[in-house]
């Protein structure tokens, strides 16, 4: 399985045009999206930017010209409502990963989609500080609740997303907490969250993430 995201931003003022246009065009773009064999599809929505993720069997390099133009009429028909963050048809920059068991029950998984800012020239230590996760895990798998988590940069912003399973959640224990205070205060020294998942350790008020469009 190929992971692959994007990243838009809407243009000023042009949310509810966006919004109407996908709701005109969603029927055939979900069919085309089946076609294409794009499965687990999703976009978010935080501030004015967008975030979409969604899963290939192959790489999309191999994907035929001749099913990228139905994409290329909807991007047109968007062109007044978005910019691009992520260059189309090109692989955001993987930041991290930690895709555990991934849950093929879908009705099981809550989402946690998040968003940030990376400071300027911050981009090698974010990916710095997530390769020393990544080593300290030795190689272990995930078992959960978290699966099928990975993180992506483009245009010096953070896009996370997550599929959490519902099942094995449990109340977190103050060790918890702890550790995730310590972190997130050290990730303050170098991005600004967009999203609000921890308001509760800054006390400041941000987006909460929504879920535009999905297709399973």
């Amino acid at each position: 399985m190929i992971r692959n995201s994007f990243a838009w931003r809407l243009k000023p003022g042009m949310r509810e045009a966006f919004g109407r246009i996908l709701r005109e065009n969603w029927e055939a773009i979900s069919a085309h999206l089946a076609i294409c064999e794009f499965h687990n599809f999703s976009v978010w929505n935080a501030e004015d930017l967008l975030f979409g993720y969604f899963e290939t069997d192959y790489d999309l390099a191999e994907l035929k010209e001749s099913r990228k133009e139905p994409f290329r009429e909807w991007n047109r028909k968007l062109s007044d409502c978005i910019d691009w963050i992520s260059e189309p048809w090109k692989a955001m920059r993987l930041m991290y990963q930690d895709f555990g068991i991934v849950r093929s029950e879908k009705d099981l998984i809550r989402h946690r989609v998040f968003m940030t800012r990376l400071k300027p020239g911050m981009e090698e230590e974010y990916k710095r500080r997530h390769d020393a996760l990544i080593e300290a895990r030795g190689g272990k798998i995930t078992p959960g609740p978290d699966s099928n988590f990975s993180i992506w940069y483009a245009g010096g912003y953070i896009f996370g997303y997550d599929e959490i399973d519902t099942t094995m959640e449990r109340d977190r224990t103050q060790a918890d907490i702890d550790a995730d205070i310590a972190w997130e205060t050290r990730m303050f020294e170098i991005m600004d969250w967009i999203t609000n998942d921890v308001d509760w350790i800054s006390g400041e008020v941000h987006a909460p993430v929504r879920l535009i469009c999905q297709r399973r």
